[in-house]
């Protein structure tokens, strides 16, 4: 399931090496393309009794699909001197994922990614709100919808 994208191999790493929890839930990076993040769960590591995925697997990889895309964004636009949080977070579940899971993050607006960037070189902290996505495995579906505000701090 990996991806041969040097920032994307760099994210795997991090996520296994600074939260242990993505290893136990078979976290893995698929892609990072037009700044479209695309993170793999299993449902063989994260099954709930009714054979689909956890609900806490789910927010955890909501959470972490967009915790990802806000570091790799990081990384190309070379500011490394900062720490993200999640400071608060909203999610549906319209529908059960009863295969693997893909949680996708994509771009906010440019206006938005604007205002943050020159909030934090400003200030040295700023928001930004990013959606994921989950949909099970071969379907375009959102079975999970999620909304998180981000904090980057120095």
């Amino acid at each position: 399931m990996t991806t041969n994208d040097p920032l994307a191999q760099l994210l795997q790493s991090v996520l296994h090496q600074d939260i242990p929890l993505t290893r136990d839930m078979g976290v893995e990076v698929i892609s990072w393309q037009d700044h479209q993040l695309r993170l793999h769960l299993p449902l063989a590591q994260n099954i709930n009794h009714k054979s689909t995925l956890f609900g806490g697997s789910l927010y955890c990889g909501a959470v972490l699909a967009g915790w990802g895309w806000l570091y790799l964004r990081l990384k190309e636009a070379g500011i490394d001197d900062g720490h993200i949080v999640i400071q608060d977070g909203q999610i549906q579940y319209p529908l059960p994922v009863k295969r693997d899971g893909v949680a996708i993050c994509d771009a906010p607006d440019d206006a938005s990614w604007d205002k943050f960037l020159k909030m934090y070189q400003r200030r040295g902290m700023a928001r930004l709100a990013l959606k994921t996505r989950i949909v099970a495995e071969g379907s375009d579906e959102p079975a999970v919808e999620f909304v998180g505000q981000y904090v980057l701090h120095r």
